[in-house]
This record gives structure tokens, C-alpha cells and sequence, in this order.
């Protein structure tokens, strides 16, 4: 059983992170090789709908009963519900060819990374296509500084409801995703300065 818990969106405006994560994801997209793009836990739907207004062609699944209802507000069709804990897509998208998966602030939320990987893999198979994910950056510049400091408490935010599982640096994503078939092309530090990155974007293959 899944423990998802849908905290809810206030209305369909984006994140804070966006500010951070535009510039760095737009870099990595190209409409000529990323021609149809599934959005991984698209929450509201902020990424596919500015993704569609660019003239990508997108689409994106989330838990959020109320995330998909804002999103479908403005681009109807292109969102389904489905938790990621669940294996495989919403039967509205068999016959969609994905070569692209994006997946922004999702992976240190899920308590089985592996099985999420393994659905990107299995929905990528086809193509041979593009894994874009994003969670927040850890490395050992920063590690030390929220040592010295005292800020692991606030950082990690255990008392947070929901909140994040994982916490990934370069060499553990990279080593998950090289273990489900995905060879790293591309990476992005994003936020801050360098290698006190706020989150970081790995771009990655199947092989």
C-alpha cells in the first residue's frame, strides 16, 4: 500500500525552486531530440504547462488528486493520476512513445528510488531516451560547512510531515542510475554558488 499523503496545492503557481531550475533544465532540453517528454510527480503542473507553451510536447502523472485537477485546468488531457509507488503509466498513455523523462524535487521524496529508476528504464526502453531528474545537492563542500555550522538539524528537517527520504549526492545518483542501465551525459548545479549548489540536475542516457 502506498503512504502517499496528498498535502495539497494552493493553486497553479510554481515553486520556489523554479527560480533556480528553469535556466539549467531549459539547457537541457532540445525540441528536435526530446520530442515527447513525460513529467514524473508534475505535481501541479507547472513544468509540463511552460514546457507546452515552449512548443514541447509533454505530459505528466502525480499523486496529487488536487495537483492534476489545477493542471488539467490549463492544458486538459495532458495530466493522469498515478502514484509512482504503483508499477507502470495510466492506460491513457499506452501507445505514447516517451524519449524523454523529467522528474524535478520527486526522487528524495520516494521510499523505493530503485523501483522508480526501474520505471523510467522500462518507459524509456523503446527509445533508448533521456532521464532529466533533479533533487536537492549534497557533496562535501556543503556537508562540512552544515557541520561546522550546526544546521544538519534544520537542514534534513526531520520533524517535517512528509518531508525528504533520500538525500543524494553526485556519486550515489549516478551510481543508481548507472545500476538500472542509464550512463550520466550532463550535469547542472543549481542555486547558489558553486558546490553550494541548492539542487542539482543529472542528465542520463539509457544505454
Amino acid at each position: 500500500m502506498s503512504a502517499y499523503k496528498d498535502y495539497g496545492y494552493p493553486d497553479n503557481s510554481p515553486c520556489h525552486m523554479v527560480k533556480y531550475l528553469e535556466q539549467p533544465l531549459m539547457s537541457l532540453l532540445d525540441k528536435n531530440t526530446n520530442t515527447s517528454i513525460l513529467d514524473l510527480g508534475c505535481g501541479n503542473g507547472f513544468w509540463v504547462n511552460y514546457l507546452l507553451a515552449h512548443g514541447f510536447n509533454a505530459y505528466g502523472i502525480d499523486a496529487s488528486a488536487q495537483g492534476i485537477a489545477l493542471a488539467d485546468q490549463i492544458n486538459p488531457g495532458r495530466f493522469f493520476l498515478h502514484d509512482l509507488s504503483v508499477p507502470g503509466l495510466p492506460g491513457q498513455l499506452d501507445g505514447i512513445k516517451f524519449d524523454t523523462i523529467i522528474s524535478t524535487e520527486v526522487i528524495e521524496h520516494l521510499y523505493d528510488p530503485f523501483a522508480f529508476v526501474s520505471l523510467c528504464r522500462d518507459v524509456l526502453s523503446e527509445t533508448r531516451g533521456e532521464l532529466i531528474i533533479s533533487t536537492p545537492y549534497h557533496g562535501y563542500l556543503k556537508n562540512l560547512t552544515l557541520s561546522i555550522f550546526n544546521k544538519w538539524d534544520s537542514h534534513i528537517s526531520p520533524l517535517w510531515q512528509g518531508g525528504h527520504i533520500k538525500f543524494w549526492s553526485v556519486k550515489t545518483l549516478t551510481q543508481l542510475l548507472n545500476q538500472h542501465g542509464f550512463e550520466v551525459t550532463a550535469f547542472r548545479g543549481c542555486g547558489r554558488i558553486p558546490y553550494f549548489w541548492m539542487s542539482m540536475i543529472i542528465k542520463a542516457r539509457l544505454k
